[in-house]
């Protein structure tokens, strides 16, 4: 524990900056997830499937300008342009999420390639936004774990599970069981990050990769 500590102190202290009116530190969008692993009736991994729900104030400046028929309400199609732009935007960072699998024929933590999303829409509930969408592995593989990995490296995006169900097994053996494994950040780290400078958030700064302090760690085993 103590060197997980010293990590944490080290990516995060070594850059704080408290002065006064220093730029708006990271992160600047939260996202709360549930997420699902998906599988097929002869038990290969599927892909994943997720539904993102963003801060309000993000929320509010993504439908900024769009008129929907109802008056603070949209629907699926008024608001697939913007499903569309945000899903082609999240390719950049690999859309946050890693797959890994240790199985027949694999290598420990052999990491799993997508094919682009599918099934992508936004809904527009409470002021908030949720992004929905499917990411299919390019080639369905049995494994017996795998590990779901949800963070932004640079830690521009705070991805939290969402307390209630944050993952789900949809197709998968009654047998097999997932939990989360606890990131080595916590609440104390995120406010640490706040007070720091944005420059080191740049490349070669001290806090270049911080997010992985915040990763979401998702294992499955199954039977």
């Amino acid at each position: 524990m103590g060197l997980l500590r010293s990590l944490s102190e080290l990516l995060l202290v070594a850059a704080l900056s408290i002065a006064a009116g220093a730029a708006q530190a990271h992160p600047h969008v939260w996202i709360t997830a549930t997420s699902e692993v998906l599988y097929a009736p002869d038990g290969s991994v599927t892909g994943v499937r997720h539904a993102w729900t963003f801060d309000g104030t993000f929320s509010a400046s993504a439908v900024q300008g769009l008129q929907g028929k109802t008056n603070g309400a949209y629907t699926h199609e008024e608001l697939a342009p913007l499903a569309q732009a945000k899903v082609e935007s999240l390719q950049e960072g690999a859309y946050f999420t890693s797959l890994k699998a240790t199985g027949t024929f694999l290598t420990v933590d052999a990491k799993l390639s997508f094919a682009e999303p599918t099934d992508y829409f936004f809904d527009y509930k409470d002021d908030h936004l949720t992004l929905h969408f499917t990411l299919p592995l390019k080639t369905p593989v049995k494994s017996k774990s795998v590990l779901l990995e949800i963070y932004d490296r640079s830690f521009f995006i705070d991805f939290q599970m969402a307390k209630d169900q944050p993952v789900k097994l949809v197709g998968a053996s009654a047998d097999c069981k997932v939990w989360l494994q606890p990131s080595m950040g916590n609440d104390r780290d995120r406010r640490m990050v706040q007070d720091a400078s944005e420059d080191s958030f740049k490349e070669g700064g001290a806090n270049v990769a911080v997010g992985l302090l915040f990763d979401n760690k998702i294992a499955v085993d199954c039977p």
